[in-house]
């Protein structure tokens, strides 16, 4: 689902706390370019790179690779290419509710204290994959979704809307009265992830990794579930279990 239609503003839509940043990485950054509610600035190409598609509505700059890495964070792997963008518009978690009603099924993931944006990055792609509808995120501690994240989520940022809520409980009870049953990843949970009964509309939610859910966050969820391995590590990081609870869940 792209970010189209309507502009969404939300609690920083216009605040001017946030301002426009690089992204990088071939499949980001022709997202980003492919996505009507992205404002492009900028864009580069490093001189010898090859074989990109055609780009529309913006010029590109051609650089030397020494000077497109310049403008970005040191070890950014860009593949050849930036784009200098403003930050998508806020998505209010009631507007995700609205969308859900005009749904059979619907799935959608949240995140409680996870703030690395390669994980978050590689939820929003995995998010992608399985068809879910948005991923939750707390916006306090939780990073802005600059390049890194971007890369990470390998174009997804662009069509999976990430929703920034001040109060992760209250997005949770939103989503309920929404019609949501809200299941949450826990290792010591009475009850396999495959177990569970089928419901059409889901709230997959994961902690933070070493930590897991917060107290109140596990109190929120309708049920706990695990996911049963068979080797002899017993644990996976937290983009790898949103990708396995998400493949199981959409199996239903």
């Amino acid at each position: 689902m792209a970010h189209r239609g309507k502009k969404h503003t939300g609690r920083r839509g216009d605040s001017g706390r946030r301002t426009s940043g690089w992204l990088y990485g071939r499949h980001a950054v022709m997202a980003a370019l492919a996505n009507p509610d992205r404002r492009a600035a900028r864009l580069v190409i490093a001189a010898e790179t090859q074989d990109l598609p055609p780009t529309s509505g913006i010029e590109p700059e051609h650089l030397s690779r020494e000077a497109l890495e310049a403008l970005l964070p040191p070890g950014a792997v860009h593949q050849g290419i930036a784009l200098q963008a403003d930050p998508l518009p806020d998505w209010p978690i009631e507007e995700i509710c609205d969308r859900a009603e005009a749904r059979e099924t619907a799935l959608v993931v949240v995140l409680d204290q996870v703030t690395d944006p390669h994980n978050i990055g590689a939820v929003l792609r995995s998010a992608a994959v399985f068809g879910a509808l948005s991923v939750v995120i707390q916006d306090r501690n939780a990073p802005e979704a600059t390049g890194a994240m971007a890369k990470a989520a390998s174009g997804a940022l662009e069509t999976v809307p990430l929703v920034r809520v001040t109060n992760l409980v209250r997005a949770l009870d939103k989503l309920k009265g929404a019609g949501f049953w809200c299941v949450g990843l826990d290792a010591d949970a009475p009850v396999a992830l495959g177990a569970l009964q089928p419901t059409a509309k889901r709230v997959l939610i994961l902690g933070a990794e070493g930590a897991g859910m917060r107290r109140l966050t596990k109190e929120t969820c309708d049920e706990l579930a695990r996911i049963d391995g068979r080797g002899s590590i017993s644990s996976l990081n937290v983009s790898t279990a949103a990708a396995v609870a998400l493949y199981a869940l959409s199996r239903d």
